[in-house]
């Protein structure tokens, strides 16, 4: 079974997660069969490693991360690839991949400059 994390930095402020929770949402509104799980580098729960766990205790075989960051910056470039490598390492049952930084996609990115333009109406 496939599963997806959205993968985020994390904040002291709790309401930062707020769109986080309502993409959790939308995902599980728009791909039932899919499961999904939020993580998190630091200061949020869960970890990454908790959701893949998570999910592999709920079936899934296969997990894609997406990392819901805007550039390839320390955190992706230094942080992310350690901690990677330590789950892949820890569940070497799965299948563990990672996407692009979103910001990297330009879709993301035309989504960003269509919503500056609305916004100037």
């Amino acid at each position: 079974m496939q599963a997806i994390i959205l993968f985020g930095h994390g904040a002291r402020d709790v309401r930062w997660r707020e769109p986080f929770d309502r993409m959790a949402t939308l995902w599980r509104e728009q791909h039932p069969t899919t499961p999904m799980a939020l993580a998190f580098l630091e200061l949020m729960q869960p970890s990454l490693e908790k959701a893949i766990a998570d999910l592999v205790d709920a079936g899934a075989t296969s997990v894609r991360v997406i990392p819901v960051f805007f550039g390839q910056g320390g955190h992706l470039r230094n942080d992310f690839p350690l901690l990677f490598s330590d789950c892949q390492a820890k569940f070497p049952e799965v299948q563990i991949s990672a996407a692009p930084a979103v910001g990297e996609d330009p879709n993301i990115l035309q989504a960003i400059i269509d919503f500056g333009a609305r916004e100037l109406t």
